[in-house]
């Protein structure tokens, strides 16, 4: 008979394709990974990897084994779960996937809420990018997901608008328009600017708002592209430019050091979005994060920090 929590350890193994950092995540020793997965093979007779030193790599049983051994986990832990929720209680354990902004000042507030309801569940957070994020869902591998991205979804994703992330721009103290209490669009084409990746859910929103003002972003002075809000909210402070960011980044990173800035007629906001993928039943657990986060007051649109707007949630 199938054992599920060798099926578990090959899934792991699979996915990093190194029995040492597949011991690292499943908190086992890397003689016993390798013990599990050999185990796993002599059952059924034929190798699962291609073992070349320490280099892994998955053979065709390996990766027909793969969808098939991901499918009994999961349901084996949502036969767990559900048999646990029988006695009363709500427990078992969440997978949210969204990108570094969210994962930081988003998700943390709001799993501390949801903690205080159902204090059995525990959650784990993959950070990542938006186009992983929601190919994770799409596969099954994550149960929920973060992200202001609606492009290229499995039919079965399911998406909720709970919030809208306040994006503003910001100058350092000492510039010019920190003293001012807005500036026209056209005076965008004077700075140097500090943006995102263009794939990034800051950047497209802030190109569409710009769009609004009849400005595409293209024809700013781009000095330099960084991969986070807060290496941005650092460069501008320390006087490399100008740019864009949340306010969540304003309040935690840049507060004293760098000024908001309002552009007169342009209203940056970040839709973010929630997302399951239907195609998989959920358990109680996940049924109950999803109607506890499509069911928050949350203003559609925010300026302060998240701090603020989850502490206005009623708790039970």
């Amino acid at each position: 008979m199938l054992d599920t929590h060798q099926l578990n350890v090959f899934l792991t193994a699979a996915e990093t394709l190194n029995f040492t950092q597949a011991a690292k995540r499943l908190h086992m020793s890397q003689p016993s990974v390798s013990q599990h997965i050999q185990a796993l093979e002599k059952h059924f007779g034929i190798a699962l990897f291609i073992r070349s030193g320490r280099n892994l790599q998955l053979t065709d049983a390996g990766l027909t084994l793969v969808p098939m051994a991901r499918e009994i986990v999961r349901q084996s832990i949502r036969i767990e779960e559900t048999m646990s929720s029988l006695q009363g209680q709500v427990n078992g354990h969440l997978i949210v996937g969204c990108s570094t902004t969210p994962g930081k000042y988003v998700l943390p507030h709001l799993l501390a809420n949801f903690h205080r309801q159902y204090p059995m569940v525990r959650v784990t957070c993959q950070v990542s990018s938006q186009m992983q994020s929601i190919e994770m869902l799409c596969n099954g591998d994550i149960h929920f997901a973060l992200t202001s991205h609606l492009k290229d979804l499995c039919r079965e994703a399911e998406f909720h608008n709970f919030l809208c992330e306040r994006i503003s721009l910001v100058v350092p103290v000492n510039h010019p328009w920190a003293e001012r209490e807005s500036i026209e669009p056209e005076e965008l084409f004077t700075a140097d600017f500090i943006f995102r990746e263009p794939e990034s859910g800051t950047y497209v929103a802030v190109q569409n708002a710009l769009r609004t003002a009849d400005i595409e972003i293209e024809q700013l002075n781009t000095l330099l592209v960084l991969g986070n809000s807060e290496a941005i909210a650092m460069s501008v402070q320390e006087g490399l430019g100008v740019g864009f960011v949340s306010g969540s980044v304003t309040e935690h990173i840049g507060r004293g050091r760098i000024v908001p800035v309002s552009i007169s007629g342009v209203d940056i906001c970040r839709d973010i979005f929630i997302g399951r993928n239907t195609r998989f039943p959920g358990t109680k657990a996940q049924t109950a994060f999803w109607n506890f986060v499509t069911g928050l007051p949350i203003p559609i649109e925010h300026a302060g920090s998240w701090g603020d707007v989850f502490s206005k949630i009623p708790m039970p």
